[in-house]
């Protein structure tokens, strides 16, 4: 049972339902912990820890077919605070940019109307993180300012583009796939549009070639036939009809795992291309009676692939290397064709598929990379999360897999040898390094154990079915029932069953499978039940199945409250509750009316065959309960009196006790016993109005009202006070004022007049008008129109259904399958998340305050100022109740990380290994797929700066005496061979190499630096000449861990010019450094300017700290720090 608290101002929400095609791109799962999701014109913000959706985004006219979250690489502070920010595109080439928090849009941007191909935020700008890339129909891709919607570039290509991907190494490298082939562009930038068209180059296979073409003695068949089919090259040539083209080609993305890496997705096959070969080393295809493929998205931590099939199941698999050693010989060349083998690791359960319910996509948690949330076009979202577990030794050597392995330690903790909880906080903390690379049999290190991974279904979220739908509130909130009331929404739906949603958490409360086809019309008989009805398809004779069931929701009990009737017989068309919910009025199409007893679920009376037909009705809220009661409660009273003269003596207390009984015993049997009068009005097809009164088994007939001339066939009646208000089938609204017998005729020329509902509460006379059309709001006191909704002009949505939820809110249901709660005036659905009253409590930073989330981003990151690491915040910024009271929300359910943020201990020279290990393995795969000479000259350099001197001289040896290097490279493998490590070779070997970087012969010169073990030398001299990311590679592949901190120390240049003012980051990089560089002059300055920073903040401990490392120039600040604790 969800829990429910009596809210009388519920929150404006969307209830959404069933997704459109165009949706099927549009979700994203941000690094802020959120998932956004298209549905129709509406975006869905889900959390995925509670499985709730927590705000819907509405101000598109079309279908969204593209959601991206903001990037978070970049530098948060009180100018740049941490935010919800999101871009959404849809189908009419609009780009909305959203303060998700608040509901509202940042900006708007349009440049086409055709829909929006691909979008992405620029990860690599720091400074300057607004920027938002897109691609708009049919060729164009465009630079926008997301903050301010200014437009930067424009660049038009040739192609059509589809889609593009950035470099997740570079940032100037984006690649675009179009309807022909790939397109390269090396020279992206923010500042101005590529220069050039980029370098286009195909998909082809060798085979298709003249220059590859074998003679046809020996045609492969079978496997070899399909593994040649996936052998292709990248070329600069159109390919011919026969080859491989990029026509069916699903998806193009780099791999975040592995430099210069990109996948192709096909419905078939996964091609990995290395792009410095420009040829396949890896290809994961399907078996003639596999599922095909819709999507992958690689991983960052660990090189696998999630991959969503058509069937709706999502696969993990994970790259291992079948890379043969070079020394190895291989019988047949077909052999070779996959290097790298992803092999099947763990996969969900498959959804069962239907023309209506298909797998749209699947997105992964950027943080952890081990949750994965599956979207299905009928609305639902399952939450997937990847679990390890222990296995036994070798028990996946039956599949032909060798082993998976647990990490050797976790964020710097051993894992214990007999550890029954693999620690599962993200991908690579349940993945060893050394199960993804090597050639040779991954066997367990000390404390490594065998794991078997498991997807488990950790969350789901369910929309609403296919429209139509009927929508009922249960009955207002009273001073009477204000301690059990639940605020009910019940949506009958086109299958049948009945949806209760309980709108203060806006989650769904009952799924009750009620009718075997449409509802279509319920009313609430308390605050615990409700009358529902169905109709089923006419048959030849105009007849159908009616179906009226009660409901209790309580016990779920479901009954035909009509009995046996209802089979071969006219369609229902409307069912009126009485105010008192005492008697029900059933009109048919074709047939009288039947009045039934609520209470006893008996007939009372089945109008003649004459009686009039009724085109519209409507119970008064007048009746004599009140004089009843008044009348029971004398006879009560008279009673007692004569009791109380029978028994004089009887005490004070016995005789209230028994008043007491008396009235309880009372106000029971007027509950039961007594029928109250009431009466209604219907209209018939002329227009006339008749009054029908009602009281226990009595029916009588009343006054008959002729029909008014300026109105139209009556269509709804609605009643409240002094009240009456009929719309008729023209769009014509006639108010009439009961008391003082006027009536006002109003045409609002909008159709016909669907329905008309008078809102809650005493005293308030605001009335809910439905048209084909739209729907407005009108006060009945002033007659006068107060808001309107029209088709078209301000939703691109038609209305179903309506009714009032509260006084001020109205619930509309419309044809894109939502339901939506909005204010009086109609306006959009959006709301600030932080004022919702959610079933489960949102644990997101992003939420907090700017000064209240800094302060507990420094606090969590560093506290040296302790000599223990503590969760304890309260003493740290006691003045915000919010932060105080977030703050253990997210700090209690941690356990498992407390232990790691204690005890961080990591080595940076085993992660240096690590990727020595993978950059000799990628070497001896290029060695294997080499070509031409340059690919082998490339083998040899990288072979000579990781030191493989031995396997370098003979690639080096490889050279024909014909090629213009023969002698150069013959050269150089006699001086690799000969060098020694006497003081005068190296001195010579130095001076050289320095000499030819002098001379622009940079990379001669790194070889050269490398040969005599000076490594850290050419990583100086890289870093002079620019190049940054080969001297990131040299280090991490050539030096150890203290080599690498003392490199980045001794380099460190002024941190107010390098940091760009980023204060934090200064004062942790330095204190990082320190431990083996000496002092620098500029570092005082930027702990007292982080002291400072702390300090505006809140955070006054770590404030005195860094202005106490400051030395001389932290004295001041400290002296102020001091004045302010003693003021206090």
């Amino acid at each position: 049972m969800i829990p429910y608290t009596v809210n009388i101002k519920l929150a404006a929400r969307t209830l959404t339902g069933t997704l459109h095609l165009q949706n099927k791109t549009a979700v994203d799962w941000g690094w802020q912990g959120l998932i956004a999701q298209g549905c129709h014109s509406n975006i869905l913000i889900i959390d995925p820890k509670t499985a709730q959706t927590i705000q819907v985004l509405e101000r598109h006219k079309a279908s969204v077919v593209k959601v991206k979250w903001s990037r978070e690489n970049y530098h948060h502070g009180l100018s740049s605070p941490y935010s919800l920010r999101l871009a959404s595109a849809d189908a009419a080439g609009k780009i909305i940019v959203w303060d998700v928090v608040s509901g509202m849009a940042h900006c708007e941007i349009q440049e086409h109307t055709k829909p929006i191909q691909d979008m992405d935020w620029l990860w690599a700008q720091d400074a300057s993180r607004d920027l938002l890339l897109a691609v708009h129909p049919p060729n164009y891709i465009v630079l926008w300012n997301g903050d301010t919607g200014t437009k930067l570039w424009k660049k038009s290509y040739a192609e059509n583009i589809l889609s593009f991907s950035f470099d997740p190494f570079e940032p100037s490298n984006l690649a675009l796939l179009t309807s022909e082939g790939i397109v390269f562009i090396t020279d992206f930038s923010h500042s101005k549009p590529p220069g050039s068209g980029g370098k286009k180059v195909y998909i082809a296979s060798p085979h298709s070639s003249p220059a590859h073409s074998k003679p046809a003695v020996t045609q492969p068949t079978g496997a070899k036939k399909a593994l040649n089919k996936v052998k292709v090259l990248i070329t600069n040539e159109k390919p011919t009809a026969e080859a491989v083209t990029l026509n069916d080609c699903l998806q193009l993305s780099y791999l975040p795992s592995k430099r210069n890496h990109m996948l192709l997705l096909y419905p078939r096959e996964i091609l990995i291309l290395d792009l410095e070969l420009s040829q396949t080393v890896g290809v994961v295809a399907i078996e003639r009676s596999g599922v095909p493929f819709i999507q992958v998205i690689p991983c960052a931590q660990r090189d696998a692939l999630y991959c969503l099939h058509e069937n709706g199941c999502v696969t993990l698999r994970v790259c291992r290397s079948t890379t043969p050693s070079p020394n190895e010989t291989v019988n047949d060349p077909e052999q070779n064709l996959q290097e790298l083998v992803y092999d099947l690791r763990s996969q969900c359960d498959a959804i069962r598929v239907t023309k209506t319910v298909r797998p749209y996509r699947v997105v992964i948690c950027p943080v952890n990379e081990n949750s994965a949330a599956l979207v299905v076009s009928d609305g639902r979202v399952m939450l997937w999360e990847l679990k390890a577990h222990a296995s036994k030794p070798s028990s996946s050597l039956s599949s032909g897999w060798p082993p998976l392995y647990s990490p050797v330690n976790f964020c710097g903790t051993p894992l214990h040898q007999n550890q029954k909880c693999i620690p599962d906080l993200s991908l690579n903390t349940m993945i060893g390094h050394c199960l993804i690379s090597g050639v040779d049999s991954p066997r367990p290190l000390a404390g490594q154990q065998e794991v078997h991974l498991k997807f488990m279904l950790t969350g789901l979220l369910s929309g609403l079915p296919l429209p139509p739908f009927s929508l009922r509130m249960c009955p207002p909130l009273t001073t009477k029932n204000i301690n059990h009331y639940q605020p009910l929404l019940a949506v009958g739906t086109s299958n049948g069953s009945v949806l209760v949603y309980n709108l203060t958490s806006g989650l769904l409360h009952k799924e009750l499978s009620v009718h075997s086809c449409e509802v279509r019309g319920i009313e609430w008989v308390s605050l615990t039940s409700f009358l529902s009805f169905a109709t089923s398809v006419p048959n030849n004779l105009g007849l159908v199945r009616n179906e009226l069931q009660h409901v209790d929701l309580r016990t779920g009990r479901c009954f035909a409250f009509r009995g046996e009737r209802g089979n071969d017989e006219p369609a229902i068309e409307m069912i009126k509750v009485s105010h008192l919910k005492q008697y029900l009025v059933v009109v048919f199409r074709d047939k009288p009316l039947e009045l039934w007893d609520v209470r006893t679920g008996t007939l009372l009376r089945e109008m003649a065959k004459n009686f009039p037909t009724v085109t519209a009705l409507e119970w008064s809220p007048s009746h004599n309960l009140k004089s009843l009661k008044k009348k029971h409660l004398a006879a009560r009273e008279a009673m007692a009196r004569q009791t109380t003269l029978a028994d004089a003596e009887q005490s004070s207390v016995e005789s209230s006790v028994i008043s007491l009984l008396q009235d309880a015993e009372s106000k029971s049997e007027m509950s039961q016993g007594i029928s109250a009068r009431e009466h209604f009005v219907f209209t018939d097809t002329d227009g006339q109005v008749y009054h029908i009164t009602v009281e226990g088994n009595t029916v009588k007939d009343g006054a008959r009202i002729p029909p008014d001339g300026s109105m139209g066939s009556i269509a709804c009646i609605a009643w409240k006070g002094d009240t009456l208000v009929l719309g008729d089938v023209d769009g014509n609204l006639n108010f009439w004022d009961l008391k003082a017998r006027l009536s006002r005729a109003v045409p609002t020329h909008r159709g016909w007049v669907k329905k008309i509902r008078f809102a809650p509460g005493k005293g308030n006379q605001k009335l809910l008008v439905m048209y084909t059309d739209g729907a407005e709001v009108w006060d009945t006191k002033e007659v006068q129109m107060v808001s309107s909704i029209r088709v078209g002009r301000n939703v691109n949505y038609r209305i179903l259904d309506i009714d009032w939820c509260t006084s001020d809110k109205v619930v509309l249901a419309s044809d894109d399958g939502c339901v939506r709660v909005l204010e009086m005036a109609m306006k959009s659905a959006s709301y600030r998340m932080d004022e919702q009253d959610l079933t489960d409590s949102v644990w997101c930073p992003y939420l907090l305050l700017p000064r209240a989330a800094l302060t507990l981003k420094a606090f969590l990151i560093l506290q040296p100022w302790s000599n223990t690491f503590t969760m304890d915040i309260t003493h740290v910024y006691v003045t915000a109740s919010l932060f105080f009271h977030i703050s253990f929300i997210i700090l209690f359910p941690l356990s498992d990380i407390k232990s790691v943020l204690q005890d961080p201990n990591l080595n940076l020279l085993q992660r240096c290994l690590l990727v020595s290990r993978f950059q000799l393995e990628r070497v001896r795969l290029q060695e294997v797929k080499r070509s031409s000479y340059e690919h082998t000259k490339k083998c040899a350099d990288q072979l000579l700066l990781l030191g493989q001197t031995d396997r370098a001289v003979q690639l080096l040896l490889e050279t024909s005496a014909d090629n213009s290097s023969y002698y150069c490279d013959s050269l150089k493998a006699c001086l690799v061979t000969t060098i020694t490590s006497s003081g005068p070779s190296q001195s010579t070997i130095k001076l050289v190499a320095t000499n030819m970087i002098a001379n622009g012969k940079l990379a001669e010169g790194v070889q050269l630096l490398c040969l005599i073990d000076k490594a850290a030398d050419a990583c100086r001299y890289l870093q002079t000449y620019g190049e940054w990311n080969r001297a990131a590679w040299l280090a991490k592949s050539c030096l150890g861990g203290e080599e690498v901190h003392l490199g980045l120390a001794e380099d460190l240049p002024d941190p107010l010019n390098c940091l760009m003012r980023y204060f934090d980051r200064a004062a942790l990089f330095i204190e990082a450094c320190l431990k083996y560089a000496s002092p620098h002059k500029f570092i005082g300055a930027a702990f007292v300017d982080y002291a400072k920073m702390l300090r505006s903040i809140g955070l006054k401990q770590g404030a005195v700290l860094w202005a106490s490392r400051a030395g001389e120039a932290g004295k001041e600040l400290l002296d102020e720090l001091s004045q302010t604790e003693a003021l206090q």
